[in-house]
């Protein structure tokens, strides 16, 4: 914890972050559990990659003979480019932890 003003004050870290993304991903968005677990194929982890992967350096993974944008849903859904460094991490982290639940929902089945 961090003081300011003689008060303590929680410090803010890329895992509160994180976790603060992925709730308003399931309570403002509706991406819940159900919603997460269509997605069979990486496209959670996809997504994560695209928003974690500094612009200039993601050109494109090469597919079919030529470079395509791994983005894995719609244009619509598309919000690279947005937002700053930190918060593309954030969502990318946030998408990491939905693949992870989901991956974990799988074998308790």
């Amino acid at each position: 914890m961090a003081q300011k003003d003689g008060k303590k004050v929680l410090k803010v870290t890329g895992d509160i972050l994180i976790s603060t993304e992925r709730q308003r991903q399931i309570l403002k968005e509706g991406y819940t559990d159900k919603h997460d677990d269509l997605f069979k194929d990486g496209e959670l982890a996809w997504a994560a990659v695209c928003y974690a992967a500094p612009k200039e350096r993601l050109v494109g993974v090469y597919h079919l003979g030529g470079w395509v944008d791994p983005w894995p849903w719609h244009p619509k859904f598309d919000k690279r480019g947005q937002h700053n460094r930190v918060r593309e991490l954030q969502i990318a982290g946030a998408l990491i932890a939905a693949e992870i639940d989901r991956l974990l929902r799988t074998r308790e089945r």
